[in-house]
């Protein structure tokens, strides 16, 4: 059975295998580990073996994990962010957001940073496949919401995320990662601003993902190992972990 360090370094080549067919730097891409509902001591074999950029999906089982774990581990919160949510996830320092998905939770947001003090870095989720399941902005909706997700003075836009519908291969993806890119691409010119990241391929696509321009791609499965449905939670109180 390999272990997570096997599985990164298997990761770990795909990677830079598909780096290369897109003619890119590797120092372009950031593989994200997804540790939802995986426990500490998976992040801690992880680390061990080099990643420290880790991603979670919900901000209760965040608040029950992170507080244990090493300072040089590094946060991404991956999923939907419920209002009510809002504030835990602003205390506990994500460093990116990927998965903001309407106007009224980055209004939100907003004012609750400003409260707290912070700018958090935040991607816009779009919904390019126009799934009924699935969160995030239409095309269409985040292009005529755009002006006023700018003038939110606390918030850092830093690009575009998506999820690709379930396939059963992952060239049936490409299309949505190419719409994704194009997207991002047309509102860099129309807004005139920056939007360097594209957040997107997850396990059974990240590859063809790297190829269309992904920057950040969110691998849980293909180094963790089958997930529970369940969120972790400690099996007692006062479990820490060394720095």
């Amino acid at each position: 059975m390999n272990t997570i360090a096997d599985n990164l370094v298997a990761v770990r080549a795909v990677v830079a295998e598909a780096t290369a067919r897109a003619h890119r730097r590797a120092d372009e891409i950031e593989l994200v580990a997804v540790s939802k509902t995986h426990p500490p001591d998976a992040v801690i074999e992880a680390l061990a073996a080099g990643q420290f950029v880790f991603g979670e999906s919900r901000v209760q089982e965040a608040r029950a994990k992170i507080p244990i774990l090493p300072g040089r581990a590094r946060w991404h919160f991956i999923g939907h962010l419920q209002r009510n949510k809002i504030r835990h996830a602003v205390t506990l320092g994500f460093e990116l957001l990927h998965g903001i998905d309407s106007l009224e939770i980055a209004r939100d947001l907003d004012r609750i940073a400003d409260e707290a003090g912070v700018f958090p870095k935040l991607l816009l989720e779009v919904n390019v496949a126009g799934e009924s399941s699935k969160y995030g902005f239409s095309p269409a909706k985040l292009r005529a919401q755009l002006e006023e997700l700018l003038a939110l003075e606390r918030l850092q836009i830093e690009g575009l995320m998506t999820i690709a519908p379930l396939a059963p291969d992952a060239e049936s993806s490409r299309p949505h990662f190419v719409t994704l890119r194009e997207l991002r691409d047309q509102l860099q010119t129309e807004f005139r601003l920056p939007l360097p990241q594209l957040s997107m391929g997850m396990s059974g696509d990240y590859a063809v993902a790297i190829e269309e321009g992904a920057t950040l791609v969110r691998v849980g499965t293909a180094i963790f190992g089958t997930r529970s449905g369940k969120a972790w939670k400690p099996a007692a109180e006062g479990a820490s972990f060394d720095d």
